[in-house]
C-alpha cells in the first residue's frame, strides 16, 4: 500500500532561475512609488527586497517572472518588460 509523498519543503533561493524564467521581468520605475512594498508581500519567490522606495531591489536570478509585483502595485510602477537573451545584446 502506498501513502501520499512527502516532500521536504523548499524554498527557490536555494535554486537559481537559470535559463528558464517567463519571458518577462519585473522593471521597477521608481517614478510613482509609494512605498507601500506590496511588492515585497506578494512575490512568492522572496526576490524583492528593500527598506524604502528607493532601495527596493530584485534578484533576477531567482526572479520567475511572475508578474505578481506589477499586478498588485496600486501606483502601476512596475512593468512587465520582454527579457532580453543574452544573443540579443549588442
Amino acid at each position: 500500500m502506498f501513502g501520499p509523498l512527502i516532500v521536504k519543503p523548499a524554498k527557490s533561493k536555494g535554486s537559481k532561475t537559470g535559463s528558464w524564467r517567463v519571458k518577462l521581468r519585473p522593471e521597477f520605475l521608481k517614478k510613482n512609488c509609494i512605498g507601500c512594498k506590496l511588492c515585497i508581500s506578494v512575490c512568492p519567490e522572496a526576490c524583492i527586497q528593500g527598506k524604502d522606495k528607493e532601495t527596493i531591489k530584485i534578484n533576477y536570478e531567482y526572479c520567475k517572472g511572475c508578474g505578481l509585483c506589477s499586478v498588485i502595485c496600486p501606483k502601476s510602477d512596475i512593468l512587465m518588460l520582454e527579457e532580453e537573451s543574452k544573443g540579443d545584446k549588442k
